[in-house]
């Protein structure tokens, strides 16, 4: 769960309301993200529509490595699980999103892959360290300014979303548990699962 009370269900919004039976729908249960951002269901919708504006411009393979790498150096266990998840089921392989985790060597991975991870690592190690030197080697890779732009939007995007669940301690959902035990716990990287 969270340190912060989940508000009742006759303290819940319309918005707030609409939200968690949305997300039941899809998954099936309510996730803990959901439960915090029941408070404030106005930022989780802007919060989704942000998200869904930097996938939409990069494609869902260059933009789960972005958020994965983020939420890796950010110690997310919440976003590394959720996104190691989504690459493992639409993208990639478990073995291969594990390997990528532990920085050992994963062939389907491209030059531009990895790059792109270091870049969105980069950023979520701290920006202000940045040189123009962090976005050369995309661009030597061939790609233009704004598909840089796309991978430092997704890896920004990342530290506040990571950051709003740990700030409050939200835990990981049960659901995790049931990974490929090897990757999840390469994703495993800050809180442990929920118990329930």
């Amino acid at each position: 769960m969270s340190w912060i009370r989940e508000p009742r269900d006759d303290e819940l919004t319309e918005a707030a309301a609409a939200a968690r039976a949305a997300d039941v729908a899809h998954r099936g249960y309510v996730p803990n993200y959901n439960r915090v951002f029941a408070h404030r269901p106005e930022a989780y919708a802007a919060w989704g529509s942000l998200a869904g504006a930097i996938k939409g411009s990069m494609g869902v393979r260059r933009y789960e490595l972005a958020t994965l790498a983020a939420a890796l150096r950010l110690r997310s266990s919440y976003c590394s699980l959720a996104h190691g998840q989504v690459l493992a089921d639409t993208v990639l392989d478990p073995a291969t999103v594990r390997d990528a985790v532990r920085g050992e060597d994963a062939a389907a991975l491209t030059d531009v892959d990895r790059a792109v991870m270091r870049l969105a690592d980069r950023v979520a190690a701290g920006a202000a360290d940045m040189t123009p030197d962090d976005l050369t080697e995309l661009r030597e890779l061939g790609l233009d300014d704004a598909e840089v732009l796309d991978v430092v939007l997704a890896a920004a995007a990342r530290c506040f979303f990571s950051t709003v669940l740990d700030a409050v301690g939200a835990e990981p959902d049960a659901a995790f548990a049931g990974l490929d035990p090897a990757l999840r716990d390469a994703l495993t990287v800050g809180r442990p699962i929920a118990q329930r």
